[in-house]
């Protein structure tokens, strides 16, 4: 039976420590999913208790405009909200903390159309690992 997962992204959800980002770029996986790269690490404990904590980031070099900047995290920070129950049930069952960043990598601003199927693939390839 899954579990529901409620579809607001909390607080406890977002990946602020600076300390674990580091990690993370340091000794995570990572794959491409245009325009998009993740970089994904399995802890055993995060500081939270979502099973799973996110970061979005577009840098600062493609777009030099922070309401560029901010329209493409918003698009793919709802896009993840819309479906990471899937994750999140799988993360549950199998008993694992999972901490990603989405990386913005295109060198245009794209649509919300283009954005989510790049996060759902990613979500897809995330479970299968």
């Amino acid at each position: 039976m899954t579990e529901l997962v409620s579809r607001t992204f909390r607080k406890d959800e977002k990946l602020c420590s600076q300390k674990l980002m580091g990690e993370l770029f340091l000794s995570g996986n990572s794959f491409l999913s245009y325009p998009l790269r993740i970089v994904w690490k399995i802890f055993g404990e995060l500081p939270s208790e979502s099973p799973a904590q996110a970061g979005f980031s577009v840098p600062k070099k493609l777009f030099k405009h922070a309401v560029d900047r901010n329209i493409l995290k918003r698009r793919m920070r709802e896009s993840f909200r819309l479906h990471k129950s899937e994750l999140y049930d799988q993360l549950r069952q199998s008993d694992k903390r999972l901490a990603l960043m989405f990386v913005y990598i295109a060198k245009e601003e794209l649509p919300y159309a283009k954005i989510e199927p790049a996060i759902v693939k990613a979500i897809e390839k995330i479970k299968k690992s």
